[in-house]
C-alpha cells in the first residue's frame, strides 16, 4: 500500500464568491440606524451596516474578480461625489415586510450608479425595480415594523457621498469590505 493513499487533501479555494456593492451611511447616522435595527429585533442589525444598495448580493466566479475590480474602478471614475438627504420612512408592505429610511435627495445619482455597477462582469437583472433606500427593519414582527416606521419618521440626515464600497460575504455569513472606490468623475 502506498503511504500517499491516505494523505488528506485540503480543499481548494472556492470557485465563486458573493459580492454586494453599497453606498455606506456615515456616522453619526450609521450607528443610529444600526441601533434602531437592533431595537426592533432585526437579525441583520449587526451583520449588515446601514447602506443604500447598488448591487444586491450576487454570486460571481472568483476568476472574474480582477475584471470586477477594474469595472468598479471605471464606474467610480465616471461618477462625481454627490449630496444625499435621507428623510422619513417608507415600507414595501405588502410586497415585502420591510421598513426603510427614504432617500429624498440623490435618488438619480443612486440610480445611475446602480445601473452602471450592474453592467459588464456584474450584469444581472433585479427581482424588483431599483428603489434606493436604507433598510431599518426586515424579518421582524408587525409591531416592530410599525415601531421602526413611526420612530424614524422625522429622521433627516444630509451628507456627501464620496465613494462606494464592495463587500464580500464571509464563510460565517457576515460581510467584509473587499474594496472602496472613490467617486472621481466630473460634475454633471
Amino acid at each position: 500500500m502506498n503511504d500517499d493513499t491516505f494523505v488528506a487533501r485540503r480543499p481548494g479555494p472556492p470557485e465563486t464568491a458573493v459580492l454586494g456593492v453599497i453606498l455606506p451611511i456615515p456616522e453619526p447616522w450609521a450607528e443610529l440606524l444600526a441601533d434602531w435595527r437592533t431595537k426592533v429585533g432585526d437579525p441583520q442589525a449587526r451583520i449588515v451596516p446601514p447602506h443604500v444598495t447598488l448591487l444586491p448580493p450576487t454570486e460571481v466566479p472568483v476568476a472574474d474578480r480582477p475584471a470586477i475590480r477594474a469595472h468598479l474602478a471605471d464606474v467610480a471614475a465616471g461618477h462625481p461625489p454627490f449630496d444625499m438627504h435621507l428623510s422619513g420612512t417608507g415600507t414595501f408592505t405588502p410586497v415585502s415586510d420591510v421598513v426603510f429610511v427614504a432617500v429624498a435627495r440623490g435618488i438619480g445619482n443612486c440610480e445611475l450608479l446602480a445601473n452602471d455597477v450592474r453592467q459588464g462582469p456584474l450584469a444581472r437583472s433585479l427581482s424588483f425595480p431599483y428603489h434606493p433606500h436604507v433598510t431599518v427593519a426586515h424579518d421582524v414582527p408587525a409591531d416592530m415594523l410599525e415601531l421602526a416606521y413611526s420612530g424614524l419618521q422625522e429622521l433627516s440626515a444630509e451628507f456627501r457621498v464620496q465613494h462606494f464600497t464592495e463587500f464580500e460575504q464571509t464563510a460565517d455569513g457576515g460581510w467584509a469590505v473587499a474594496g472602496e472606490y472613490p467617486l472621481t468623475g466630473p460634475a454633471h
